[in-house]
């Protein structure tokens, strides 16, 4: 089971997960969020993380032509799409890069689920919206045909029945937070947790 830190934008943000060591880290490419971080600014995080953390860059509704300078900086090393993206913009896409494509869905039924594994993406994010802290209806997921990491309203209280669920990765961004800003022990604790399911302890 990997482990997904997402919204870091702070040094200390990248000393947490340093610790950590999840195995991806998420930089919000997207103004209207308060994790928002421009490129410059990822680029100055990721010259801290550790070379065994991959990051991931989340993007919604960006444009091709910015995606390519995204893509050439190395701040990125897997892209998520979080808007309105379809297979026909993946496929552009996969012609200026070679990175992992992730895309998150928004889960609100059974129709969201089949659009979900009719993704060409890499890789599913299954969440309950942007940002939102909540989670979906999570007995949705026995209708998912593929990999997919599970997002949205994941936090210390419930990361264990997270787990149950056997996805393929956890993605935790507000429920590692307290005051809207990353928590050392909450990030500890949910790695963690997650660890130890691998282990079987």
């Amino acid at each position: 089971m990997k482990i997904k830190i997402c919204g870091l934008f702070r040094d200390e943000d990248i000393d947490f997960v340093n610790a950590a060591r999840p195995d991806f880290i998420g930089f919000v490419f997207f103004e209207k969020s308060h994790r928002f971080v421009s490129l410059k600014r990822a680029e100055q995080l990721k010259s801290r993380l550790d070379k065994n953390i991959r990051s991931v860059g989340v993007f919604v509704d960006e444009s091709m032509d910015s995606m390519v300078q995204y893509c050439l900086s190395g701040a990125v090393d897997v892209i998520q799409l979080h808007g309105h993206e379809d297979n026909t913009y993946i496929s552009a896409l996969r012609e200026i890069t070679d990175k992992e494509i992730w895309q998150a869905f928004k889960i609100r039924g059974e129709e969201d689920i089949k659009k979900a594994n009719d993704s060409s993406a890499d890789m599913l994010v299954l969440d309950n919206g942007m940002g939102t802290g909540e989670s979906f209806d999570w007995s949705l997921i026995r209708n998912t045909d593929r990999p997919f990491f599970l997002a949205g309203g994941i936090n210390c209280g419930n990361i264990g029945n997270a787990i149950k669920f056997a996805p393929y990765g956890i993605d935790v961004s507000s429920g590692a937070e307290t005051d809207r800003v990353k928590d050392k022990t909450k990030i500890e604790f949910i790695v963690g947790q997650c660890r130890k399911a691998m282990s079987g302890d």
